[in-house]
């Protein structure tokens, strides 16, 4: 080589901007790796969601439900006979 010549580098800012870019690929793989085991289907069915109600509370609440669609009845049928 001639001592005229210089070989091609890359400038500084060229290397803050791939070393920049590289953090973003590894933190973008990061966030797609933690969505995919969080919204991941369970394997297991007998695991029941953290947000499921047990079956007394459903079986209480589906009571209180027809109570109160019964009294609403009722006052409806009460309101058509006085009117």
């Amino acid at each position: 080589m001639e001592s005229g010549e210089s070989t091609p580098r890359l400038s500084t800012a060229a290397i803050v901007a791939i070393a920049c870019n590289a953090m973003v690929a590894i933190l973008l793989f990061l966030l797609f790796l933690i969505l995919y085991r969080a919204c991941r289907v369970p394997s297991s069915t007998e695991r029941l969601p953290v947000l499921a109600l047990a079956e007394s509370e459903t079986q209480q609440r589906n009571t209180h439900k027809y109570l109160l669609t019964t009294r609403l009845q009722k006052h409806k049928s009460n309101v058509a006979t006085t009117a």
